[in-house]
Order: C-alpha cells, then structure tokens, then sequence
C-alpha cells in the first residue's frame, strides 16, 4: 500500500465528490475517532494479553483496586465504567473463574451482591498496570497536542450528553 494514501482522506474526497460535502468533515471526524480507537485498542490488547487481561476485565481489576475495601456493588461498577450489566456480569464471571475477583451479599441490602478483588487479582492489576503506563506514557502525541486534544474530547463528550 502506498505510504502516501490516507483511506480516511479518500473517503472525504469521496463524500464530497457524491454531494455529501455538508457531512464530510463530521464523518472524517467520525471515521478517524474510530480507527484511532482501533489502533490505540490494538497496543493496549498487546500490552494486556501476557497477563490473560482484556481491557474491560483490566478497568474493572483497576476499580476495585482503587477503592477503599476493595469492593462495590456491581451496580456502582457498571455505572462507573459506564458498560452494559450483562458486558459486567460477563467481566465478573470470568474473573471469577481466575481467581480474581470474588462475589458476595451485600450485608445490608440482600439484593445487591458486592464484586471484591482478591489478593491474586491486586498482584495482577498491579503488574498490568506498570506495563500498560508505558502505552499511556506516549499516547502518539507530545504533551502541547495532547493538552489540546483532552480538552477537546471533554468538550465533545459532553456535547453528546456523557
């Protein structure tokens, strides 16, 4: 593939050559998020795939870690990683299975059931996460640009009502 060619760039000139020219930014915009997101994606699996971690079961290790006893409810964990209740159902269940996280009632609301993190599941988060800061270390941008690019994703984001 020629070095030059930038497929994104091709389908503006596209859009635009069709009569989409009112759209073809939103959707360069669009379609160059989603690749950055594939890419970025991609280092972060590579990174994580020693340690039998995909990103979602690393972020949900990483919460419990973070917090005081070591555990939530899984309600507050789906909320706050912002995931559907059966992708943290799915996340917990296989966790689980490693000996990573644990189940157990909550003791005052017998309806909640609280996720915990082991011991094996803090040893593993820990490790991970040294070897993932050298992916957020150098995210493909020098800081000036990246100071920019944050604060504007903020602003997006909450455009789109996050």
């Amino acid at each position: 593939m020629d070095a030059d060619f930038d497929p994104i760039d091709e389908a503006r000139r596209q859009w635009i050559a069709h009569g989409w020219e009112d759209a073809a930014d939103g959707m360069t915009f669009v379609t160059s998020i989603m690749r950055a997101q594939q890419l970025m994606l991609a280092r972060v699996d590579r990174t994580l795939r020693p340690f039998n971690l995909t990103f979602a079961r690393y972020e949900l290790l990483a919460l419990l870690s973070f917090t005081r006893t070591g555990q939530l409810p899984m309600s507050k964990a789906t909320a706050r990683l912002q995931v559907h209740p059966t992708s943290m159902t799915n996340a917990v269940d296989r966790l689980e299975h490693a000996g990573l996280v644990a189940r157990s009632p909550h003791p005052r609301d017998g309806r909640t059931t609280l996720v915990g993190i082991t011991d094996a599941g803090r040893a593993l988060v820990g490790e991970a996460t040294e070897a993932l800061n050298s992916v957020f270390r150098s995210p493909g941008l020098e800081q000036p640009q990246l100071d920019v690019m944050l604060d504007l994703l903020a602003q997006h984001r909450r455009n789109l009502a996050d």
